[in-house]
């Protein structure tokens, strides 16, 4: 008998969960602009894009974890 992998999913919600899928899903939950007004940082605030904001994330660690909070927020 086969177990269903979601009996033994991994607890983490961002297991398997690219950067771009997350900020994909925000800008659809919430917008660019309550986005920028939620996590105030320039890649959403000026001219937002999703190339410019993933290559700011992907170098800032700081920025990243905020995204990735509320991404997880979002979840609930």
């Amino acid at each position: 008998m086969t177990q269903d992998p979601r009996d033994t999913a991994n607890p983490d919600p961002l297991h398997g969960v690219t950067l771009k899928a997350i900020v994909t899903a925000l800008v659809e939950q919430y917008g660019w602009e309550e986005l920028g007004r939620r996590i105030p940082i320039n890649c959403f605030l000026s001219q937002p894009s999703l190339n410019s904001s993933l290559k700011f994330l992907r170098k800032t660690p700081w920025a990243r974890s905020k995204v990735e909070a509320l991404y997880i927020e979002s979840l609930r």
